[in-house]
């Protein structure tokens, strides 16, 4: 039995190839139940962000779950192995943990340490553990994961400043104009990123926000946390026609803001900024060559974060220290979780031994009244619980090494546990 990760990030492949690989939300069920019922997969979490598409699967057989997932991956968009494997990161056992720990630590994220991936993480997880994906040894593992990322923000400075993709948005959008102030901006989405963005437009001073959404209800709830105005995506072009800035994170699969839109705006010349952190990405890419109009993507976030990274780099060692030291306490609490399975043999053995032996003599045992049964019942309960007791303790402790393997093997064999 194999812990594994199979993925695709911003590091290893372009937008271009991250996008067709990200599964929206509201597919990820689909894909765990699917990923689930094949033979070679026994438990599974689908984790896609604007970072990254990553299976992470218990494996009955690594090479057969590989191939499977590989396949999958593939299928999901319609690119073919030869394509995709170069772009393709994958690690298994201790790896894929540390791999899963330094995500949830925000190490492996486009802004260093950014907040954001321990809220889609958790809910990956929920996911996984409601279409039957997440089970045993998931959940113990993705427990494990958010203590990680609480415990690398509590106790290192990995958060400090600029720490959320959203921020990171807003920030470039600053960068770019060199200030807010004064300028009318539209927010196109308005799900948990767009939340953080206006949070973010909020705190750069932006006062003229609209929020255009597909839901009016959840449109208008989050302009009224930031003072701005709500509308429906029908009414998009009236908001790009009176916008300096345009910041989209909808999961709408395929852009958006078409070229035949912008071109058919009436802006007199006026400049246009697009910031375009969803993927797949809301604006369409040639946009960026029309005139007057300026687009900056998760591409394009990724080489400024890049500026930014100094300030935290210095906690990286710190955090690495503490993924490291998780790492062996799950694999400690794994071999455990292991071992647990004998254990609970062990102790069902010993009680349908203590049950016959009391059936033996339920004749006379009849003869004595309730207390007197009560105490014998107790007393032997006891007596098998005292010798199982250090057995099962040193099952679980020494799970995973030699001598623990050895000793579950003894205990197998001379309890007839099979």
């Amino acid at each position: 039995m194999s812990i594994l990760v199979i993925g695709v990030n911003h590091r290893s492949g372009p937008l271009s190839v991250l996008e067709r690989v990200t599964i929206a939300p509201t597919d990820v069920p689909k894909a765990v139940d699917g990923l689930v019922r094949l033979d070679n997969v026994r438990e599974v979490v689908v984790l896609s962000t604007c970072n990254r598409t990553e299976i992470y699967a218990v494996a009955e057989r690594f090479h057969g779950a590989y191939a499977d997932i590989l396949d999958f991956l593939c299928d999901l968009g319609d690119i073919a192995p030869d394509e995709l494997h170069p772009h393709l990161y994958s690690e298994h056992d201790d790896g894929a943990v540390a791999h899963l720990f330094e995500v949830a630590a925000g190490l492996d994220s486009a802004v260093i340490g950014e907040s954001e991936i321990l809220g889609q993480l958790r809910q990956a997880w929920q996911v996984a553990q409601r279409e039957g994906g997440a089970r045993s040894t998931l959940n113990l593992l993705f427990r494990h994961a958010v203590g990680v990322g609480k415990r690398a923000r509590t106790e290192t400075g990995i958060a400090r400043g600029t720490a959320s993709v959203s921020h990171a948005a807003v920030e470039m959008a600053v960068d770019h104009h060199g200030s807010m102030a004064g300028r009318r901006v539209a927010l196109v989405g308005a799900g948990s990123m767009g939340e953080g963005i206006a949070v973010a437009l909020h705190g750069a001073g932006v006062d003229d926000v609209m929020v255009v959404n597909r839901s009016p209800e959840r449109g208008q709830a989050l302009a009224d946390r930031v003072n701005g105005r709500a509308l429906g995506m029908d009414r998009l072009r009236e908001a790009l026609e009176a916008s300096d800035v345009v910041l989209t994170s909808t999961g709408a699969g395929e852009p958006v803001v078409t070229a035949d839109v912008v071109r058919e705006l009436d802006r007199a010349g006026r400049p246009l900024l697009f910031v375009d952190i969803a993927v797949p990405r809301d604006v369409a890419p040639e946009i960026a060559d029309l005139p007057h109009v300026s687009v900056l993507d998760l591409e394009d976030l990724i080489t400024w974060a890049e500026r930014g990274r100094s300030e935290r780099f210095a906690e990286v060692d710190r955090v690495a220290v503490i993924v490291a030291e998780e790492v062996e306490r799950f694999g400690l609490e794994a071999a455990a979780l292991q071992a647990a399975p004998l254990v609970s043999s062990l102790r069902r053995r010993a009680e349908e031994l203590r049950a016959a032996e009391l059936s033996r003599h339920a004749t006379r045992i009849g003869q004595l009244d309730d207390d007197q049964r009560e105490m014998i019942d107790a007393i032997t309960r006891g007596l098998v619980a005292k010798l199982l007791h250090e057995p099962s303790v040193r099952l679980r402790t020494q799970a995973g090494t030699p001598q623990g393997e050895r000793n579950a093997a003894a205990v197998a064999d001379l309890f007839d546990l099979g």
